[in-house]
């Protein structure tokens, strides 16, 4: 609480935009800027993205985290899926990071996530490219 104006980063355009379901699908896809990435899980979905001037990947976390018989690794599918496309971090340092934030007795977890990232960097497909 202030009594000064408190800034707030709206942003109104995106590079890339992840979409996990179709009211962020209807939502987001206009932000995108032109040449921008849209990667989307199609479990959910009712339509495919309609834009050409973007690229846009489609990956199936979800149903790979069933096939990986834990769904709560559909996210950590999702970021690898992401960092295929947009390499801003080493997996060594995600991992790295998993070990120092997660407490020990989590730790056991560690090497299902990486599973899940590098299979989501697998499976995460082209399905347009901006021209």
């Amino acid at each position: 609480i202030s009594d000064d104006r408190i800034s707030s980063p709206v942003l109104n355009k995106f590079d890339t935009a992840i979409v996990l379901n179709q009211p962020s699908m209807d939502k987001f896809e206009d932000a995108v800027k032109p040449g921008g990435l849209l990667i989307y899980e199609r479990n959910g979905m009712t339509r495919k993205p309609k834009r050409k001037d973007i690229n846009i990947y489609v990956i199936d976390a979800y149903d790979e985290s069933i096939r990986m018989n834990n769904t709560k690794i559909f996210n950590m599918i999702v970021l690898g899926g992401f960092l295929k496309q947009k390499p801003i971090i080493d997996l060594e340092n995600i991992i790295k990071g998993l070990k120092k934030v997660l407490p020990e007795r989590y730790h056991n977890l560690v090497p299902l996530n990486e599973q899940a990232i590098k299979r989501g960097m697998e499976i995460i497909s082209l399905e347009h490219s901006a021209k």
